[in-house]
């Protein structure tokens, strides 16, 4: 019985198999994903926990977060390299549960460069569809492709050891494009290259999405890594997925605590309090002293109105403080910590009365010594109230009509 597309047989190494010649969905779906290590024993360990994640068509995907969340183990049951525990793993119409790593039409690009030291960079490129047998002509075809495309064309016939870093990484992408896969994955593959080098290379490989049009998974701990090239971020920690969303959506609106902290450098301050009603208004004060009582706006008091005097939590990113005079009545009274300028602009990390940490973002350079009293004011048409108890992000009550 014919299907959609064609479906043909042909030989890999020594085994025959079935593989799709096109695939009109190259998406990725996981459905309740779950790996677990050493099951049953003491030592067992739930590394990814019931996971649920749609990755569309030619989506530029990236997991992020901090080491042993779960991203790279997800990765891996992706390309087939660990078995899932349970759960459904789909790469376009197929469920690829049971499907070996060769036949499910993904390409993986490590962040160890893993070249062969005693090929050329042609013979790199090419050395996976020697072992498939497909034919020279089409393999020299390929190659001399993908290096136009990655700018590799004068160094096809150099050897590893004669390559940058950045170049090697180049080999490994253009070794994983010239077998046309239907999903690129990529396990943190800037971690080795210095911080220039992985700017550029960052630059290179969304280039190299638009050109190819194809699906991408990314995983990073980097969050600037994330924000700059993902089309969606999915935040992960301890095997969970805390918000999937696009870099903009996540940082203006991040779910949780964790989101919020992990998203953005330096991280968001946390001011811990509770709302108090008083003299018509609203008013964050500190958990630990009652002093820099905050006046909210509107929008934040009926955001807090269902929340008096429950433990509750400020988030305010350092780039939403500005400095203010002592008597200004929203100010915070600190004390200079450390200062940073960096030129375009400065961090001062402070010590607050009440005891909280802080970090404040100033334009240009801003000259302070430790010790040094300085007051801000956050800005509060931009922060977050969260819940001390569950860290998730409180929102406005929804009008029903």
């Amino acid at each position: 019985q014919k299907t959609a597309y064609e479906i043909p047989l042909r030989l890999v190494g020594s085994e025959m198999c079935i593989r799709d010649s096109f695939s009109f969905m190259s998406g990725v779906t996981l459905k309740n994903l779950n790996k677990t290590y050493s099951p049953g024993s003491t030592d067992a360990f739930h590394a990814v926990k019931g996971i649920d994640l749609e990755i569309r068509d030619k989506e530029f995907m990236v997991l992020v977060g901090p080491s042993g969340c779960g991203k790279s183990t997800t990765l891996r049951m992706i390309a087939g390299l660990e078995e899932a525990s349970s759960g459904d793993l789909s790469i376009g119409d197929r469920v690829v549960n049971d499907v070996l790593p060769k036949n499910r039409g993904v390409a993986m690009v490590f962040q160890n460069y893993a070249l062969y030291p005693h090929m050329t960079v042609a013979d790199n490129m090419a050395f996976g569809l020697k072992l498939r047998k497909t034919p020279k002509a089409e393999i020299q075809q390929r190659v001399e492709e993908a290096a136009d495309t990655l700018g590799l064309t004068s160094m096809l016939n150099r050897k590893p050891k004669a390559l940058s870093g950045g170049q090697r990484q180049r080999v490994a992408l253009g070794r994983a494009i010239v077998r046309k896969p239907d999903v690129f994955l990529f396990d943190e593959p800037l971690s080795n290259l210095d911080a220039k080098m992985r700017v550029q290379m960052r630059a290179e490989i969304s280039k190299l999405h638009a050109r190819l049009n194809a699906t991408m998974i990314y995983v990073t701990h980097d969050q600037t890594e994330a924000m700059t090239m993902g089309d969606r971020i999915c935040v992960m920690k301890d095997g969970e997925i805390m918000q999937v969303d696009e870099p903009i959506n996540i940082y203006q609106s991040p779910a949780n605590m964790f989101t919020a902290g992990f998203i953005g450098l330096p991280q968001m301050n946390f001011l811990h309090g509770s709302v108090q009603e008083a003299d018509g208004g609203y008013y964050f004060v500190s958990q630990a002293t009652g002093a820099d009582r905050i006046e909210l706006t509107a929008r934040l008091g009926e955001i807090a109105r269902a929340h008096l005097g429950k433990p509750l939590v400020l988030g305010v990113r350092p780039e939403h403080f500005s400095a203010c005079e002592a008597d200004d009545p929203q100010a915070i009274h600190a004390k200079v910590e450390v200062g940073e300028p960096l030129g375009a602009e400065s961090f001062i990390h402070l010590s607050a009365a009440n005891g909280d940490k802080l970090v404040v973002r100033l334009v240009g350079i801003v000259q302070s010594n430790i010790g040094q009293s300085l007051s801000v004011k956050p800005n509060l048409d931009e922060v977050h109230l969260f819940d001390a108890e569950s860290e998730l992000r409180l929102e406005a009550p929804r009008v029903v009509a």
